[in-house]
């Protein structure tokens, strides 16, 4: 523990579980205050203010849904409510892909993933972007993609093109508040062991089998994506924005081999 983000308040979408999780109990270990946001896992939530507590930190738990603009606002309110600010914002929250392709895919779904993922995002950044200008700027974005917004799969249309969408937000919005001193990159994870994932999780052959092809022959730990997220929300990511880092294990290398 280094103390990076001491004094820092850290506002985590999606943080009941998995990498919103695992992150937050990383930001809490560096110093932080955390904002642990939950849509229906409120005992994973629970469990995450927990963790932070025990590390020496304060949270509170809000529940919400990101793709609706008012829960978001109130999302924000009652963060200030409690620590007076957000320092980092980290869009997590999202919904996996539906596995129908297009041709069968009814306009209902695709705005539920749309409106979760892209449109929740977008909601989280306006709130803490009006947030910050009030505050005389400076701040983080962290935005969680996936590989999959450059590498597609079939069946995933929905979830590929809301994480491509972000990829592009992430790119535009860190142009447009540079003059702000807010720096905002974007995580591209691969195979992470979370809910997403959680057919691996719970058996270990079905996991051997999956990360055959990624080179390190293994998937990643929820706080591994944290330990890069504490970076990016610190002081020595100062001079980083608009960049995406991808963690996953070199599987997008290995994606051309054989051809």
């Amino acid at each position: 523990m280094t103390n990076r983000l001491t004094g820092k308040v850290a506002l985590i979408t999606g943080s009941d579980s998995g990498i919103g999780q695992g992150s937050a109990i990383e930001f809490a270990k560096e110093g932080a205050n955390v904002v642990v946001h939950y849509l229906h896992d409120q005992s994973g939530a629970q469990q995450t203010r927990q963790r932070i507590e025990a590390a020496g930190q304060r949270a509170i738990v809000v529940q919400g849904d990101i793709g609706d603009e008012a829960q978001v606002e109130q999302l924000f309110r009652a963060a200030v409510s409690e620590f007076g600010t957000v320092d980092i914002l980290m869009n997590n929250a999202g919904e996996d892909a539906s596995g129908v392709e297009v041709a069968d895919m009814e306009t209902k779904l695709w705005d539920q993933k749309i409106r979760t993922n892209v449109y929740g995002t977008f909601f989280c950044c306006r709130s803490f972007i009006r947030l910050r200008k009030q505050a005389g700027g400076h701040g983080k974005i962290i935005n969680v993609t996936s590989v999959h917004q450059t590498v597609p799969r079939a069946g995933a249309a929905d979830y590929d093109c809301s994480k491509g969408a972000i990829a592009n937000l992430t790119t535009t919005l860190a142009l447009e508040l540079a003059p702000l001193s807010i720096n905002v990159n974007n995580i591209a994870p691969g195979m992470v062991l979370t809910p997403f994932n959680q057919q691996a999780v719970d058996d270990p052959s079905v996991r051997e089998k999956q990360v055959q092809s990624i080179p390190l022959k293994r998937a990643a730990e929820p706080a591994e994506i944290g330990r890069l997220a504490v970076f990016l929300a610190s002081d020595d990511a100062a001079y980083v924005t608009g960049s995406t880092y991808v963690m996953d294990g070199g599987l997008m290398q290995n994606q051309g081999q054989g051809a």
